[in-house]
């Protein structure tokens, strides 16, 4: 025979069934997010700077990362030996330092700090201050579990920047490798391939009536579709890619460039997107007066497919893309050409 529950135990009932609702709501945001970029398996493809106005895209706090196990080399401008603080980011920090001026280059472009008490034993807290010879191509001394550094990039004003061409123009794009420096990591690697075969946007999604010129969500206005972004691919044929770890997931604005879970899906965004709720790893952010050839590209004709129960637009012929070097202003005064 049954017993009547006691308060106690109504009480325990009911905070149960509001846990497993939070945990249920906090699936359903996930899978929603995950729906809207991701495609099913059956289609899925295989794996001027002189004049830059940049736009950081990282409004919601300032990051100060790197990528454990690695020791960068370079010329120091500040030695370890004679300069130790308490964390990474302290040691990012200062490098960060160096390079607060609106003119002229970086005094610091790289750190590399020892961050494993036990392992670096004396040397513990060493923070090497470091000026590369090209910061797109940093000078890699050894990777590995076995090494005790901890290593970072900074891209001071005019650096950093890497552009997709494509034959609607070529997409400027600022990287941000103090807040996410494996997925730049992966971005570097492929400027030396100096190829990237498979690299194309083949989604492409306008911002409707429901964004303004400038990202803005119009009032009552829905979330899409379309949901004003171009998505494509950066793994490139002959490559082996490995996921990358989730690292900074600012808010979702105009312009920003993000990875579509691990990689190397991707899509840079039209408009600002609060509603997604710092779901992706954000790894750059286009250069404003680039933002007309992503509008162009989101107004190429599209054929109507579904993902997952949700309407994505797909390009009718995916826009291939190279990744290259740019060349800024701050370079030619420095090469003297």
């Amino acid at each position: 025979m049954g017993r009547r529950q006691t308060d106690s135990e109504l009480g325990r009932c009911t905070l149960q069934i509001l846990l497993l609702m939070g945990t249920i709501s906090c699936c359903m945001a996930y899978v929603c997010l995950s729906m809207i970029f991701n495609k099913p398996s059956s289609i899925a493809i295989v794996s001027s700077a002189s004049n830059i106005v940049e736009d950081g895209g990282q409004e919601e706090g300032e990051c100060c990362r790197g990528i454990k196990h690695l020791e960068l080399w370079g010329d120091a401008v500040k030695w370890g030996s004679q300069f130790k603080v308490n964390s990474s980011e302290e040691c990012c920090m200062a490098c960060k330092g160096m390079c607060g001026g609106e003119d002229g280059p970086c005094l610091c472009d790289s750190w590399v700090y020892c961050a494993d008490r036990e392992a670096c034993g004396p040397r513990f807290g060493e923070c090497w201050l470091k000026k590369q010879k090209n910061i797109l191509d940093p000078d890699r001394r050894d990777s590995g579990d076995q090494v005790i550094w901890t290593s970072g990039l900074i891209f001071g004003k005019g650096k950093g920047i890497v552009g997709l061409k494509t034959e609607y123009g070529t997409i400027h794009i600022k990287l941000f490798p103090d807040c996410a420096p494996h997925s730049v990591s992966y971005i570097l690697e492929l400027l030396q391939l100096r190829h990237c075969v498979g690299c194309q946007f083949y989604r492409a999604e306008s911002r409707g009536n429901f964004w303004d010129s400038e990202g803005n969500h119009l009032e009552n206005a829905p979330f899409g579709p379309p949901f004003a972004l171009i998505q494509g691919t950066l793994g490139a044929l002959g490559t082996i890619f490995k996921d990358i770890p989730t690292e900074a997931c600012p808010t979702i604005r105009r312009g920003s460039v993000a990875w579509v879970g691990s990689g190397p899906e991707f899509f840079i965004s039209l408009a600002n997107h609060n509603e997604w709720q710092k779901a992706y790893t954000v790894f750059g952010s286009v250069l404003p007066e680039d933002m007309e050839i992503v509008e162009k590209i989101a107004q190429l004709p599209t054929k109507p497919d579904v993902w997952s129960n949700i309407n994505v637009s797909v390009l009718e012929k995916p826009v291939t893309l190279q990744i290259q070097r740019i060349k800024t202003s701050i370079d030619t005064e420095l090469s003297g050409s």
